[in-house]
């Protein structure tokens, strides 16, 4: 039964992971792959109606025999009159009942588009040209008919669009990319109760359920997010995080699903598989970015909503204008049997066809689906068209001390006892305190005492979440009623007498005495970019602790580049005034809030946008969340917690701080491409819809003929798109050259 049951568990997790995947597949390429399909069909067919259009138009009049057959009258009408009647009906209502369809549903919505332009005008040749015929069957008097131009702009505008549907597709390949990083098949070992292997089995990637043990081989995709069992090797995370350098992977580090296992065999415990995994998040992410508008997008909105109405009215006001003025005009400039009304029709149409909404809809969202993919590419995730916006005005940049221009690796450089205590006993009793508290200065406490009782250095990384479990055992004191004070410290009680562990504030606030020696010690440290703690044991002061953290190798580089992007560094701790001073002294900062609680972090973000500036905040930490979530632009180092990466607006996946550089370049280039394709947009317009009048035609007798304005207008929208194609080309700013940084 309970086989049965792990088979069921396993269908249905593959079931559901299936359906979301073709899901992401067909969200994140801009179109679905039906919608493609559908027109590239409706165009193959037109083109099989167009080329016997061609023939009849072109090839025939060439050949006598032929031509004949077409001047031979069937009825009311030519035999040539017949077929192109027959063929452009289908071409109409067949293959363009597409775009009546959607102006219908534009209409009835309240709105406009491209598709009621191309209705009316298609409508408006095809009618005109059906009335010649009968006219000419009921009078004897025979005008030229325009059945050619329905068929062309239909098909030029179904040509732009597939070209368009096309270039859209190439807009999500980096999203595509990371649907494709998860491995088709994995390596499950089969064990028995004593841990033994039974077997190696292969199946499906969509078959993993947590905690099965996958073997993972050399040159092979890691199949699911896990925590290595049994061996080591280097793993290149480059296509999930952009670190190019692959990482050491040993007993009890985490690997996520879709990267590559370079040399060694590891055996991995599966922690997260399907929807839950770190690959499939960074997919949502993006797709959700993708989907999202930027708040420029309004303006574009605002001109489509009021651009086809505008459209309509210029078209019936060149009609009516040419065909005032009819007496004004040559004869010569009138085609052969032509008639002046055909004459100002023919603008009329030129003027609703060449005009493109699509052009100005589509420049901010194929860019910012181009920029959210290359920025997932680089290891900068962008939660959205706002946040992308937002991140292009960044004046001021604030970053968290501890964790995000440190390295968050901190060490315990100095241990000093000012009570008659032992100063093993003095460790044991702070690492019991700081057992249960997740702050990097309490790990690194944690692991110098422990190093100080065994006498030799862990196996295990400081940082990761089985420090102290593994620490616990045998040594430390029971504790209770253990509180965590943000930005103060930590307090418990070990065999009923308190025990503070924190700054001077949270001694201070308990009525503690600080002796001037311990001051005098305590001000040494903070001088040398240290942070002093403070232990009380029983009411009384016991010992200081100094520890350290180095700042990250390219913290300082990072700064200087921001300074020459124009925008302001300023660096906010919770930390006391003299090693924020002397950290920000190192680092090149020169604005400093030190001292700072959680709370007041988000305090100090708005007191900057009050200044009237867009501000980003940088940190990593759950008591950086209300400064993240505070904050125009939240950028969460991607090692921090989930607390802090859910708070932000940017996730920088590789830990390291010229990914901010990254984002905000990558914000500016994107928004610089946006105007751009604006700039294009409004001058296609303002430029083609009067030659399309024919405001040149009397002194250079240019004439855009329907067909040509209706391939005018579908280039148009495959520019912009092209245009947008081109962030592709983006590469980040490298440590080496971001002080090479001009503003322009």
């Amino acid at each position: 039964m309970a086989i049965l049951m792990g088979i069921w568990n396993r269908m249905l997790i593959a079931y559901g992971f299936m359906i979301g995947r073709g899901c992401i597949v067909l969200v994140c390429t801009g179109i679905s792959s039906t919608d493609l399909g559908l027109v590239f069909s409706f165009f193959c067919t037109l083109l099989d109606a167009q080329i016997p259009l061609f023939f009849m138009g072109v090839i025939c009049p060439h050949i006598p025999l032929m031509y004949s057959l077409l001047l031979w009258r069937c009825g009311p009408f030519l035999m040539g009159d017949w077929l192109k009647w027959a063929l452009v009906s289908v071409i109409q209502f067949v293959i363009g009942k597409r775009f009546y369809v959607a102006a219908g549903r534009a209409l009835r919505n309240g709105s406009t588009n491209m598709d009621v332009l191309v209705a009316l005008g298609t409508t408006a040749s095809y009618v005109y040209s059906v009335c010649a015929l009968l006219y000419g069957a009921l009078t004897g008097f025979w005008s030229p008919t325009y059945f050619e131009t329905s068929a062309m702009l239909i098909t030029f505008v179904l040509l732009g669009k597939y070209l368009e549907c096309l270039a859209k597709g190439k807009t999500s390949d980096a999203i595509k990319k990371l649907v494709e990083l998860t491995p088709a098949t994995a390596l499950l070992v089969v064990k028995d109760k004593g841990g033994r292997t039974i077997e190696e089995r292969e199946i499906d990637s969509l078959l993993i359920q947590p905690g099965d043990t996958l073997k993972v081989l050399p040159g092979s995709k890691i199949p699911a997010d896990g925590i290595v069992t049994w061996g080591s090797s280097y793993v290149n995370e480059s296509m999930v995080t952009g670190e190019s350098i692959p990482v050491l992977k040993e007993v009890n580090a985490s690997v996520i699903g879709g990267t590559i296992n370079l040399h060694g065999i590891l055996h991995i415990q599966a922690t997260k598989v399907g929807s839950d995994t770190v690959l499939s998040q960074i997919i949502s992410l993006v797709e959700t970015a993708q989907m999202s508008k930027a708040p420029i997008q309004k303006f574009a909105d605002y001109v489509a909503s009021i651009f086809v109405p505008t459209v309509v009215v210029l078209s019936l006001l060149t009609l009516l204008y040419v065909a005032g003025a009819l007496g004004a005009y040559p004869e010569e400039w009138l085609p052969e049997n032509g008639n002046h009304f055909v004459f100002a029709l023919m603008f009329s149409i030129s003027v609703v066809v060449i005009a493109c909404p699509c052009a100005l809809g589509l420049a901010t969202p194929t860019a910012v689906m181009v920029a959210t993919g290359v920025g997932a590419n680089n290891g900068v995730l962008i939660k959205g068209g706002d946040s992308l916006e937002m991140a292009q005005m960044v004046k001021y940049v604030i970053f968290d001390k501890t964790g995000t221009l440190t390295q968050g690796k901190a060490t315990v450089t100095a241990a000093k006892v000012f009570a008659e205590m032992d100063r093993g006993e003095f460790l044991t009793l702070v690492a019991s305190a700081e057992a249960s508290s997740e702050h990097p200065l309490g790990r690194a406490i944690l692991q110098y005492a422990h190093h100080f009782h065994f006498f030799e250095e862990s196996s295990l990384t400081s940082g990761t979440k089985h420090d102290a479990e593994e620490f616990k055992s045998g040594w430390l004191y029971d504790v209770s009623d253990f509180s965590a004070l943000p930005g103060r410290g930590v307090q418990c009680f070990i065999d009923g007498k308190r025990i503070l562990v924190g700054n001077r504030k949270l001694l201070e606030e308990n009525g503690i005495n600080i002796a001037t020696e311990v001051e005098n010690f305590v001000v040494e440290l903070e001088e040398s970019a240290k942070t002093g703690i403070l232990v009380a044991y029983d009411e009384v002061l016991t010992g200081v602790l100094g520890i350290a953290d180095p700042l990250k190798r390219e913290a300082s580089v990072v700064i200087e580049g921001l300074k020459k992007m124009g925008v302001i560094p300023v660096m906010v701790t919770g930390d006391n005034w003299r090693t924020a001073r002397a950290v920000a002294k190192e680092v090149g900062i020169e604005d400093v809030r030190a001292e700072v609680m959680p709370a007041g972090k988000a305090d100090v973000v708005r007191s900057f946008q009050k200044e009237g500036g867009i501000v980003a905040m940088v940190g990593d930490g759950i008591n950086d969340s209300p400064a993240l979530a505070a904050a125009d632009v939240g950028m969460a180092i991607g090692a921090g917690t989930d607390v802090a990466i859910e708070a932000a607006n940017y996730v920088l996946m590789r830990d390291n701080l010229e990914d901010v550089i990254t984002a905000i370049d990558l914000s500016r280039k994107t928004f610089s491409r946006i105007r751009l394709n604006y700039v294009f947009a409004m001058a296609y317009n303002v430029v083609a819809i009067p030659v399309a009048a024919g405001v040149l035609f009397p002194l250079l007798g240019i004439k855009l003929p329907p067909w040509v304005a209706g391939a005018c207008m579908a280039l148009s929208s495959v520019s912009v798109v092209c245009s947008s194609l081109l962030l592709r080309r983006y590469r980040k700013p490298r440590l080496t050259t971001i002080l090479e940084i001009v503003v322009n």
